[in-house]
């Protein structure tokens, strides 16, 4: 174990490794509580290619530009810190799933529909809906 601990202390030095312990500890808590209340706050159709998006259409260009900025980035911010929760603790697909809803890339919409109608994640995330009275969540593809 002495061995183990001094292989990575050579690559970095303990006050790194122990600021990532303590950002893995923070984000598995910051996760455990934004994940269930950014979902249960989807409208149900949001994963139905039926209904269009319409985020911020009649605002001012300038407001929807900062908007649009600061959505791409926070998107970017989920998505890594889920792929970094697949191997640290945390949700990491839940994770990923909300970055990618935040941003805006060509094939999204596509994405988040295989993402959330993974058998196990939508029956997740329609019992976590329904234990704060939200109607399950509607996945179809374009008609």
């Amino acid at each position: 174990m002495e061995s183990l601990v001094s292989a990575l202390e050579a690559l970095f030095p303990r006050d790194v490794w122990i600021g990532l312990t303590v950002l893995s500890i923070v984000s598995f808590i910051g996760s455990l509580i934004a994940i269930p209340f950014i979902i249960v706050q989807l409208p149900a159709e949001y994963f139905d290619e039926r209904y269009p998006r319409a985020w911020l259409r009649d605002s001012h260009p300038i407001l929807r530009l900062t908007f649009h900025f600061a959505k791409n980035f926070f998107g970017s911010l989920f998505f890594l810190a889920g792929v970094a929760m697949l191997v640290l603790p945390g949700q990491g697909i839940l994770t990923m799933l909300i970055g990618v809803s935040l941003m805006d890339l060509p094939g999204k919409r596509r994405l988040e529909r295989k993402l959330i109608g993974q058998p196990a994640v939508l029956e997740a995330v329609n019992k976590l809906r329904k234990k704060f009275g939200q109607p399950p969540l509607i996945v179809t593809d374009a008609p």
